[in-house]
């Protein structure tokens, strides 16, 4: 089957394409090409002078857990310094930027197109330090997995703008990364060394293309799909699954009984089954504790609205256990604004807080 050709293909084939005299490389385990040779092996090979590179959240090697990186070291394969980038912004990580010496700096990281997913905002600081500092910026595009049609969810409050959300964009953004760096519209000299062969309206199965988990707790495409919606329970007392082998596909709690699949079923939610399930975090929410709730099931990718159905997740949870069911201040932040936590709190429906499925706006590069 033949395979969409990513930027790092085509960069890999015409160095000229990324230009710049020293390049620091920002990616991690999902920098490969087709047949997992990794990015900085490929770019060397074909004669760019890499002379650094940078990690993101998880870190280079992907080895750290939520919220965690690698501290900064040398790669023991290339020899090149290795600089952490996670939760530096502003003058920070300008310091860290350049003291790597860089002209250009080379963005190869895949996404998992949703908004609170981290490694788009390591892509917008990077690009404000690069319009600060006068750098080049390259991004090598990769397919959003969940593809390119559809936008799902609310923008959000600037006034919530964090490392989970510094652009307003909807949860299920729809588009790739060198889209997204057109659309931040950054003042600053960016290539974006585009796909060949990949459409919008394109399953991740179909692009002939190896999945790399983009970090410990995204192992499958399964879990990218479901995430855009039950990646907000990381906002509640609820598990979501970390430390288990199905994170964010399983959601449960010690205080949730029958009823919960019972009643998501009774939904008939669009492209989505519920399954009851018993499972024991090995890490995170209730570690050691056996739990009770449901995995979901997507049956038909293209029905499915993942935010929907984390929101109806979320509301008969919260229906059949006001009680126990608890709320985080991070809800705020992954949602972009107060409003699903004070409808949650309120006891109230928040289903309507969720616009019907969109299309992408703005410059679109693929058809």
């Amino acid at each position: 089957m033949a395979h969409v050709r990513t930027g790092v293909e085509r960069l890999s084939a015409d160095p000229a394409l990324a230009g710049g005299a020293r390049l620091g490389l920002v990616t991690n385990p999902t920098g490969v090409l087709p047949d997992l040779t990794p990015t900085p092996d490929a770019l060397l090979a074909a004669g760019l002078r890499l002379t650094a590179m940078f990690g993101p959240e998880h870190g280079l090697r992907g080895t750290a857990q939520a919220d965690g990186s690698e501290a900064d070291t040398v790669d023991e394969r290339t020899g090149l310094p290795v600089y952490d980038t996670h939760k530096l912004s502003g003058e920070a990580l300008d310091r860290v930027v350049a003291a790597a010496g860089v002209d250009t700096l080379v963005f190869d990281i895949a996404d998992v197109g949703t908004r609170f997913y981290t490694y788009m905002w390591t892509m917008y600081d990077l690009m404000a330090s690069a319009a600060r500092l006068g750098l080049r910026f390259v991004v090598l595009d990769r397919p959003n997995p969940l593809g390119g049609n559809v936008t799902e969810g609310p923008l959000p409050d600037p006034a919530y703008a964090s490392f989970v959300g510094r652009f307003p964009l909807p949860i299920r953004h729809g588009r790739t990364a060198g889209e997204l760096a057109l659309l931040f519209g950054f003042d600053l000299d960016l290539t974006v060394v585009e796909m060949e062969g990949w459409r919008r309206d394109m399953a991740y199965t179909e692009t002939g293309l190896p999945w790399v988990m983009p970090s410990v707790n995204m192992p499958t495409l399964d879990t990218a799909l479901v995430y855009p919606g039950t990646g907000l329970f990381e906002g509640t007392n609820l598990s979501e699954g970390r430390g288990t082998t199905r994170p964010f596909e399983l959601v449960g709690a010690p205080y949730a009984d029958a009823r919960f699949a019972s009643e998501l079923h009774a939904l008939a939610l669009p492209g989505v089954w519920f399954r009851e399930v018993w499972f024991t975090p090995m890490f995170h929410k209730h570690a050691g504790n056996p739990v009770r709730g449901v995995q979901v099931h997507v049956h038909d990718r293209d029905a499915f609205r993942p935010v929907l159905t984390g929101l109806s997740m979320l509301h008969v949870a919260r229906t059949l256990y006001p009680d126990d069911f608890g709320l985080l201040e991070f809800l705020d932040d992954l949602w972009g604004s107060g409003t699903l936590t004070s409808r949650l709190k309120a006891g109230e429906d928040p289903r309507d807080l969720c616009p019907p499925p969109g299309c992408p706006a703005g410059r679109l590069l693929y058809a």
